[in-house]
């Protein structure tokens, strides 16, 4: 039922970005932009318990640390946080809050609608797409070992119509652009790695984020 659920993920996205549109629309006559966009931002860390977000400290660490795969994945299933994974944690943040401030107001509700999509497909793609790697099993290993195509259709399905309903034919372009960064994404998470685990698919779904809202500044 885990496996089958990833058929949702970008769905759940929406929800998220709709949850975020409200939010935007109701505090924009109260607060500042800039301040604004730092509370969205929160908004949506709290929604997700952080836990995307620990991917990206981890994922980092193991990778910086180590050339060799088994030190990598020692260090990433650490709880212990180092200096890589606290540095790439801040940037990554304040290259998300630096690209939402600036998408153009007439967009922003777009952005703030696929940004949180794009992340969550990414995770069913890979999912499908990739091998989990960790012989004693983890969180990650419900998902990969029993999602299958139909689930990875109906979420590229889901993000492909979002697409286009929120950015016509320049949706089309932002999707394909998206896949190809994802497929570079799996490309080296196997050949570093030789598929994924829990945190790769927590960080690639940071990852996808803010490369969705560079690609929306790109277009706009």
């Amino acid at each position: 039922r885990l496996g089958r659920s990833m058929g949702l993920f970008p769905v759940i996205g929406l929800l998220l970005g709709l949850a975020l549109v409200v939010s935007n629309w109701v505090l924009t006559p109260l607060i500042p932009r800039a301040v604004l966009d730092c509370l969205l931002l929160l908004l949506l860390i709290l929604a997700t318990g952080a836990l995307h977000l620990d991917g990206v400290a981890d994922m980092i660490d193991g990778l910086a640390a180590s050339r060799d795969r088994e030190t990598s994945l020692r260090i990433m299933k650490d709880s212990r946080v180092g200096a890589m994974g606290v540095v790439g944690l801040v940037m990554l943040l304040l290259l998300k809050y630096l690209c939402l401030f600036h998408v153009p107001l007439e967009q922003k509700n777009a952005a703030l609608l696929m940004m949180p999509t794009a992340g969550r497909w990414c995770q069913v793609f890979l999912s499908r797409c990739s091998t989990y790697i960790r012989s004693e099993g983890g969180t990650g290993s419900v998902f990969v070992d029993h999602v299958g195509n139909g689930e990875l259709w109906r979420a590229s399905l889901t993000i492909l119509l979002a697409a286009l309903v929120l950015f016509s034919f320049k949706g089309l372009l932002l999707a394909a652009l998206l896949l190809l960064f994802a497929a570079l994404l799996k490309h080296y998470f196997d050949r570093r790695l030789g598929g994924v685990t829990g945190d790769v698919l927590g960080a690639t779904t940071e990852i996808i984020e803010v490369f969705s809202l560079l690609l929306i500044l790109v277009l706009y």
